[in-house]
C-alpha cells in the first residue's frame, strides 16, 4: 500500500501543506523541518508517482555535463553507454547530457573542457579527471558557485564533490597481487605500467598491489615504472625499450590502459610464455589477449554501471531539492580469466 502525504504529516508532526511543500521542493519551510519531513518520507518508503515527478522535473529541466579523458581509451566506451542509458531513461524528466571528451592528462586541457560544459549551461557535472592541486582548486570554485560535482571512475581528494562513483582501486590492486601470489613461486622482477601518476585511481591500484605483495611476503624487485598515458602506441614503444634494457623482467602489472601496446611488445620479443602479465578492465582487445593466454588475468570494474549511476544519482539529488547528498557508489571488482572472460 502506498504511503500518503497525510500519513507522513501525522508521523512528522506537521501539516499536510508543509509535507506537500517539502516533497514538491516549494519554498516556505525551514531547512531543519524539510530535512525531518524527507527523512520520515524515506523511512516510510514514500514514492511520488511518476506523473507527478515528471511534472515537477519539467518545471526545471536539468542539463548535466559529463567529462572524460576518453579519446583513445576504449575503456570509457562503456562509461559513455551508461551515461546514455541514464539519459534515455530520464528524458521524460527533462534531463539532457552534454559530453566533453579529451585525450591525456593535461590539467589545462581538462579545465578548458570542463569550463565549456559550464558555458554550455550545464547545472551539474559528472567528471573523471586528474587529482592535482590545479584541478581541485578549479572544481572547488565551481562547487562554491552552486554547481555540484560527482567524481566518476576515479575519485578526487580535498574537494567538495558530492560523492564518488567507481571501483575500489585499492581492493582491485590488492586482488591482482593476491592472485599473483597464488601463481608465482620464484623471485619476481616487476615492471609496473600505469596510465598517469596524476590519476588517484591508478595510484591507488599500485598502492594496493604493492602493499599486498609485501603482506604476503612475495619476493620481488621493482625494476621500473612508466606512464603509458592510456596510449597503446606509446605503451608499445616504452615497453619494448624497457624489456630490451631489462631482460630479467618476468612480471608486468598494467594498472591502466595501454594493455594492447605492452602485450604487442612482449609478443614481438617472443616472451609471452616467460612473463606474467596482469591487467585491468575488459575491453575487446584485452579479452582477446586473455583468451590467447598472453594475459594471465584481468580485473574488471563495471564501467557501464559507473556512468549510469552517476547520472541517476545526480538526478536524484536534484529531485530532493539538493537536500539529500548521495553516498559513494562502489562497483564490483570482477576477476576474469580465460575460462570466464566471455
Amino acid at each position: 500500500m502506498s504511503v500518503t502525504i497525510k500519513q507522513i504529516a501525522v508521523v512528522a508532526g506537521v501539516s499536510r501543506g508543509t509535507v506537500d511543500r517539502v516533497l514538491h521542493n516549494r519554498p516556505g519551510v525551514k531547512p531543519e523541518i524539510a530535512l525531518h519531513v524527507r527523512k520520515i518520507a524515506d523511512d516510510l518508503g514514500y514514492e511520488p508517482n511518476r506523473a507527478g515527478k515528471i511534472l515537477a522535473a519539467r518545471k526545471q529541466p536539468l542539463k548535466i555535463g559529463c567529462f572524460l579523458p576518453s579519446i583513445g581509451n576504449a575503456f570509457f566506451d562503456d562509461v559513455i553507454a551508461g551515461f546514455q542509458q541514464a539519459e534515455n531513461e530520464l528524458s521524460d524528466f527533462g534531463v539532457t547530457l552534454v559530453l566533453q571528451e579529451v585525450e591525456g592528462y593535461d590539467a589545462g586541457v581538462h579545465i578548458r573542457a570542463i569550463r565549456k560544459l559550464v558555458e554550455a549551461g550545464c547545472q551539474a557535472l559528472c567528471v573523471s579527471t586528474i587529482d592535482t592541486k590545479e584541478i581541485r582548486a578549479f572544481l572547488n570554485q565551481l562547487i562554491d558557485s552552486g554547481i555540484p560535482v560527482i567524481a566518476v571512475n576515479t575519485d578526487l581528494t580535498k574537494t567538495g564533490r558530492l560523492c564518488y562513483v567507481g571501483c575500489d582501486y585499492l581492493q582491485a590492486g590488492s586482488t591482482a597481487a593476491g592472485l599473483l601470489a597464488l601463481m608465482a613461486s620464484d623471485q619476481l622482477n616487476l615492471l609496473i605500467v600505469t596510465g598517469s601518476l596524476k590519476m588517484k585511481g591508478h595510484n591507488d591500484r599500485i598502492r594496493g598491489f604493492s602493499r599486498t605483495l609485501r603482506e604476503k611476503k612475495v619476493p620481488y624487485k621493482l625494476v621500473d615504472v612508466f606512464e603509458a598515458l592510456d596510449n597503446d602506441e606509446y605503451a608499445y614503444q616504452m615497453a619494448l625499450g624497457t624489456l630490451r634494457a631489462h631482460p630479467e623482467i618476468n612480471c608486468i602489472y598494467i594498472a591502466a590502459a595501454g594493455v594492447a601496446g605492452v602485450c604487442r611488445a612482449v609478443t614481438e620479443l617472443e616472451r609471452q610464455n616467460q612473463i606474467y602479465i596482469l591487467s585491468h578492465d575488459e575491453i575487446e582487445s584485452t579479452r582477446q589477449l586473455v583468451q590467447d593466454g598472453v594475459i594471465d588475468f584481468t580485473i574488471g570494474q563495471e564501467p557501464k554501471d559507473q556512468g549510469y549511476c552517476s547520472v541517476q544519482m545526480m538526478f536524484d539529488y536534484y529531485m530532493s531539492g539538493k537536500q539529500v547528498a548521495p553516498c559513494n557508489h562502489i562497483t564490483n571488482t570482477v576477476i576474469k580469466i580465460r575460462e570466464n572472460i566471455n
